[in-house]
């Protein structure tokens, strides 16, 4: 059994724990590698989607190259798990960012050279969906491996600003370029910032984590780390709740939200509502460079409550500034939030099950979103859009706090950085 107060112990990065990650060349190496490939992929939806529909004559291809690439990242993360656990991390993502490259490269060649069909493309989706399910637990897991455990809180929150930040600016430059050069130049650009992303990550030092390990086994490794994930007795009761929180709000906010708020307002106020959700979340991560808390998961899972807002706001029909004010605290606590997860498995997991444990999470974390997604159009019909999206404020709310009911989610302790 594996419990959260024993972790085993990571590289010692060379940097002072007290000093900023960036001063860390493996962290920077880390950083540098998130930052161009987060860039990319935030322009690669939007480049997509109009590349897609500029071609196609059916706008159902779209729907089938985007579940394309969402559906073998859940059922691949598992796998991903394993494997960023049992190789070295490093080789993994130097591998699937390659790949990565190799896959949108295909893309864009069948976008420029006018040899578009969905199928292929759907295929070579696909693959990009099964190389993020590797990606993700292993850069979950190498984080620890690089930075010292009281300086993870701003590491992670440096490299929440990067994610939320592209997020914010990333789109907007896509556009440009669509407009500009067409959907294929923009992807063929994600290609070259997987490339250079695996460039990076390549030059981040090796890890001996491994090395007495001796033959792997996959269903061994697999249920070692669902082991650690059930018997952790933190974890599970926060990703639960995770998956029930994104069963009733993913359908309401994504489906739901830009319908009322069109309806309230125009089309316009939602594009506001978004922008100024993303500027909340960048705000958040910035905040946590600096400020410190005692019980970091007991104020993430507070802070994830405020997510609700914008939808009391559009249930109560309230005008358009707390329409537009709203999201902007949603994204402050979203951001708080998923710092202070990120930060509590680094600090607490072991460092030889962080990615397994880590799969595990992402896997029930996701797994009832598409439930959400189907099941808030007949809810609307039935009940009304307005008591749907009330309700699931209200739902969200008391799903967030459950878990603080638990007493190691309570005291569960976090390595502030030193001062």
């Amino acid at each position: 059994m594996s419990t959260a107060t024993s972790p085993s112990p990571a590289p010692s990065p060379t940097a002072p724990p007290s000093s900023s990650p960036l001063r860390q060349p493996g962290f920077r190496w880390y950083f540098a590698g998130q930052t161009v490939s987060q860039l990319g992929s935030s322009m690669a939806p939007v480049a997509l989607a109009f590349a897609v529909l500029d071609i196609s004559a059916h706008t159902s291809d779209l729907g089938l190259v985007l579940a394309a690439r969402m559906l073998p990242m859940l059922g691949f993360m598992l796998i991903g798990g394993v494997l960023a656990d049992g190789l070295s991390r490093r080789l993994v993502l130097v591998t699937a960012n390659l790949s990565s490259a190799l896959t949108q490269g295909a893309i864009a060649v069948l976008l420029l050279t006018g040899h578009y069909a969905a199928w292929p493309i759907a295929g070579l989706a696909f693959l990009n969906g099964v190389l993020g399910a590797f990606t993700s637990p292993a850069l979950r897991g190498l984080l620890p491996e690089l930075v010292a455990k009281d300086g993870l809180q701003r590491a992670n929150a440096l490299l929440s600003t990067v994610k939320n930040g592209t997020k914010v600016f990333g789109p907007a430059l896509s556009g440009l370029l669509v407009v500009a050069a067409g959907g294929g130049v923009a992807i063929v650009l994600d290609a070259l910032s997987y490339l250079l992303a695996a460039v990076f990550l390549a030059r981040l030092p090796s890890s001996d984590r491994i090395a007495a390990k001796g033959r792997r086994h996959f269903a061994r490794d697999l249920r070692e780390g669902w082991d650690t994930f059930r018997h952790t007795s933190w974890v599970w009761p926060v990703t639960l709740a995770f998956c029930a929180v994104n069963l009733v709000n993913t359908g309401s906010w994504q489906v739901l939200a830009p319908q009322l708020t069109a309806a309230l307002s125009s089309p316009v106020t939602w594009g506001l509502v978004l922008g100024v959700r993303g500027a909340g979340m960048l705000l958040g991560s910035g905040m946590l460079y600096r400020l410190t808390v005692r019980r970091f998961l007991v104020w993430g899972q507070l802070a994830i409550t405020l997510n609700a807002l914008p939808l009391l706001a559009l249930g109560a029909r309230l005008p358009v500034p707390w329409l537009i004010a709203t999201p902007f605290v949603a994204g402050v606590g979203s951001s708080l939030s998923a710092i202070a997860w990120d930060t509590s498995l680094q600090e607490h997991i072991p460092t030889g099950a962080l990615s397994r444990v880590s799969a595990y999470d992402d896997l029930f974390s996701y797994l009832a979103i598409p439930l959400g997604l189907l099941t808030v159009g007949p809810l609307s019909q039935e009940f009304g859009p307005y008591t749907v999206i009330t309700v699931s404020g209200l739902l969200f709310v008391v799903i967030a706090v459950l878990p603080l009911a638990v007493p190691a989610v309570r005291e569960l302790p976090h390595a502030a950085p030193e001062r």
